[in-house]
């Protein structure tokens, strides 16, 4: 575990209120946080982000819920309840974003569009995330991240031959999160020029066609898209895993001819191979790949898989273990980087992942996953409410 000392960030002395639940906006919002954005996490009374209970499997919490929400302060709120607007509209008033991804259109109901606010708050930053995004026949539609993996087009390109598959983390909600979190810091780059807020509008849709960029122009002008392959690339080959004949799989991919010619002489150690007119382009190789396979498991199955990674190393030829999660828990080059923290949580002390990317600058932020309202009494007396104040609005449900 690595252990960092506070330090100045870069976002220190941000303040972030979010209305979030779910993966999207609470993804978008903890990335901010470890940069050392203060986020107030809003959450209903009683129940909280629907997310913490999506599962109890890290020590009685949701695995989504310890994920996305370290570093932040959860103030539970009922934003329906009168009370609850002149405490909103105080937090608002110190905040520098509002970010929320409620449910289409729920945000502009109570009054917290950007148009509503801009006037009151003018270097307010509001982000939306939702499904569709504003304006178009789509705009209201309920949206989750296996539907917009299923309308961006993932599934048509990502299983086998015989059934799609869908990734087996939240992409679309991921992608939104990481575009969301980018055009925030673009917003407050912008208003350090210009001395204003501004809205951000972001798409799940929109953010997984994104990434969707290979697949779409593949198929350009009506062309074929790319054939659902399981493991292995749909349009490079060889490229995929490997069985071995003690059971185990290896990755590897070629990229160019002069890896194919090495990879035939060293690690199939069968040089004639590279010369079959079957297989002397990779267009040619991707034809004929039920063929190629075959030759390549019969090599493979002579030798186990620790074996095949050492040729594979000695040729210079790309090749990765297929690693279960307790094989990412127990990484040696995430290890040897000292790549996990220890955070505090409502269950007690948990690993964490630091942020991807490290700087000579600054350590991020890694503090507690936050329980339920734990930071309410502390951010209402911050606000000047006196105890009998903050007992009266728990009292009347709304903290």
């Amino acid at each position: 575990m690595t252990d960092f000392t506070a330090t100045e960030r870069p976002l220190d002395g941000i303040t972030v209120i979010s209305l979030e639940h779910a993966i999207a906006a609470p993804f978008c919002t903890r990335q901010l946080a470890d940069m050392g954005a203060r986020v107030i996490k809003i959450e209903r009374p009683g129940v909280g982000d629907f997310a913490r209970g999506y599962d109890e499997r890290v020590r009685g919490l949701a695995s989504h819920f310890v994920w996305t929400n370290r570093s932040k302060e959860s103030l539970t709120l009922d934003l329906k309840h009168d009370a609850a607007q002149p405490l909103l509209e105080q937090l608002l008033g110190d905040a520098d974003v509002l970010v929320q991804n409620l449910a289409p259109g729920a945000a502009a109901r109570m009054g917290l569009s950007f148009e509503a606010l801009h006037e009151r708050f003018p270097k307010l930053i509001v982000c939306d995330i939702s499904g569709y995004g504003e304006g178009g026949p789509y705009q209201d539609k309920k949206a989750y991240d296996l539907l917009i993996q299923s309308e961006g087009g993932f599934l048509s390109v990502t299983g086998s031959q015989e059934e799609m598959a869908k990734a087996g983390c939240s992409i679309a909600d991921i992608s939104a999160g990481m575009y969301a979190y980018s055009h925030i810091l673009a917003a407050l780059l912008m208003r350090g020029k210009t001395g204003k807020g501004s809205r951000i509008d972001v798409s799940m849709l929109e953010s997984l066609v994104e990434w969707m960029g290979y697949p779409l122009y593949y198929a350009f002008e009506g062309a074929e898209p790319p054939p659902r392959s399981g493991a292995a690339h749909a349009t490079i080959y060889p490229y995929g895993p490997f069985d071995t004949g003690d059971g185990g799989t290896v990755m590897l991919g070629l990229q160019n001819e002069r890896e194919w010619k090495v990879f035939c002489e060293q690690v199939l150690q069968q040089p004639a191979i590279a010369e079959d007119p079957r297989f002397v382009s990779n267009t040619l190789r991707v034809r004929h790949r039920a063929a190629l396979k075959a030759l390549i498991l019969g090599v493979f199955a002579e030798l186990d898989a620790e074996d095949v990674i050492r040729r594979l190393e000695q040729a210079r030829i790309a090749n990765a273990h297929v690693n279960d999660m307790r094989g990412v828990w127990n990484h040696p080059q995430l290890a040897a980087r000292q790549r996990w923290a220890e955070i505090g949580s409502p269950g007690g002390p948990l690993p964490a992942l630091l942020p991807p990317g490290q700087s000579n600058a600054f350590a991020p932020r890694m503090d507690p996953v936050p329980g339920l309202g734990e930071h309410a009494e502390a951010i209402l007396a911050g606000l000047g409410y006196s105890d009998e104040d903050i007992h009266q609005l728990r009292q009347q449900g709304v903290i």
